[in-house]
């Protein structure tokens, strides 16, 4: 695995090594040696059909760090910096994270994820620092109009879970920062 480091403080990129030969590949998909940071003791596979859209979400109690592998098919991968006193609070952060490019993201405590399905099948692989606590769990709506992100499709599959997200704005009001 290779670090490539971005302008967001901690979060970080993986590039996967791939051992090729006439069978397959093998690829090491995560290095405790590496990561450098809490331990990450939870693990979800989700599968997703195309423009699905998962996100943004936090837990502003029990928050937890993010490591995002992508197994089958591409996604476009979004976070939004929600930390104290950091130089890029509010400021997002998108990549395309695909099994084609081998890249995996690094998600620090204190920022919303999120993600868009590109492909007709995905498998996308969670390691998390803490267990998903729905309790203390929230977000920010996908289309906040203050954020001006721009996706690559406007019909996204949302959950009505996830179409109720408060704004960007109201995150503010109500949490200040993570």
């Amino acid at each position: 695995m290779k670090l490539i480091k971005t302008k967001f403080k901690d979060l970080k990129i993986f590039k996967l090594k791939k051992n090729l030969d006439h069978r397959g590949y093998l690829s090491e998909t995560y290095s405790k040696k590496l990561i450098k940071g809490k331990d990450l003791i939870f693990d979800y596979k989700v599968v997703s059909k195309k423009n699905v859209f998962r996100g943004f979400h936090f837990q502003y109690k029990f928050q937890q760090i993010k490591f995002i592998t992508v197994l089958k098919g591409k996604i476009l991968d979004c976070v939004i910096d929600l930390r104290k006193n950091s130089k890029t609070f509010g400021k997002v952060f998108k990549i395309i994270l695909s099994e084609k490019n081998d890249l995996s993201l690094y998600v620090p405590a204190g920022f919303a994820h999120s993600y868009l399905t590109l492909e007709n099948h995905n498998i996308v692989y969670y390691k998390l620092s803490n267990y998903y606590q729905p309790k203390y769990e929230s977000g920010i709506i996908w289309n906040d109009k203050d954020l001006k992100i721009k996706w690559p499709t406007k019909k996204l599959k949302v959950s009505r879970k996830d179409q109720k997200l408060p704004t960007y704005k109201n995150f503010i009001e109500n949490f200040k920062y993570l």
